[in-house]
């Protein structure tokens, strides 16, 4: 199976001529040129998501509002359904008191949670387990408490289980936040088929390679941030491929960060 996880950048943000308006309909041709099976996404409002699951019309989707009565299912999974049958999916807070909607802790700049899925493919009778998250973009001691919250919750599944977590980490290999994914378990699929070395950076404020011309102006975010979209698995699964996707129209592009995919068995 193919997964992605692509953080759209919100609808909500002042961008321009990069306007959500503007690039929809190239975000939707980039995600379905790689014909994916799941879809993490991050930042999602509620434009987007009508928008999205009107084109991607075989797709069943799960998400929660990230405070109560909200309407913006920002961290938001996309399964298809001639594939898959939920079974179950909830949503936990990274906070102190994760079953408590709306709730933060640890200094985070923004309301973060992890939504899950539970799924069947009923052609196999195979389940799996799909996270996706957006871990705090300016505490490093919430990304790492939220890091290791997402890990105890992994913990209570059984060691084979396949399980897949996807998600904008603002982060890259060298954070404590994600050693802390890989000593719990989690494998990143692109080291799994690319080797260790930093593949470069993800995002790229729309710039492509130029991105270094705007890092610059923000004091909060370094200069030699490298992956920060992840996809990592755990338990009973093989990675066959993984790609950054780095795909642009006439020097527009379908975020503000490149896709992720891996291809999984």
């Amino acid at each position: 199976m193919k997964i992605m996880t692509c953080n759209i950048r919100c609808s909500t943000a002042g961008d321009g001529e990069n306007a959500w308006t503007f690039r929809r309909d190239l975000c939707c041709r980039v995600i379905r040129s790689r014909s994916p099976d799941i879809i993490g996404f991050q930042e999602i409002r509620e434009d987007q998501f009508a928008d999205l699951s009107a084109a991607f019309g075989e797709f069943d989707a799960y998400g929660a509002a990230d405070v109560p009565l909200g309407r913006h299912r920002v961290n938001s999974i996309f399964f298809r359904r001639d594939v898959f049958h939920l079974l179950s999916a909830s949503t936990f807070w990274l906070s102190e008191t994760p079953q408590v909607p709306g709730s933060s802790s640890w200094n985070s700049a923004n309301i973060r949670l992890a939504g899950w899925v539970h799924l069947r493919e009923p052609a196999s009778a195979r389940e799996l387990v799909v996270v996706n998250t957006h871990l705090d973009h300016r505490s490093q001691e919430a990304r790492e408490r939220q890091a290791q919250l997402i890990n105890a919750w992994a913990a209570v599944f059984p060691a084979d289980c396949p399980m897949i977590l996807t998600g904008d980490m603002n982060c890259d290999r060298t954070n404590p936040a994600i050693r802390a994914f890989k000593e719990a378990g989690w494998r990143d699929t692109h080291e799994a088929v690319h080797g260790p070395a930093e593949p470069g950076h993800t995002v790229h404020w729309f710039l492509g390679p130029d991105h270094m011309k705007k890092t610059a102006t923000f004091d909060w975010w370094p200069d030699n941030q490298g992956k920060v979209d992840w996809i990592f698995v755990r338990g009973n699964v093989k990675v066959t491929d993984a790609e950054i996707v780095r795909d642009s129209e006439r020097a527009r592009y379908p975020s503000d960060h490149y896709f992720v995919s891996a291809d999984l068995d």
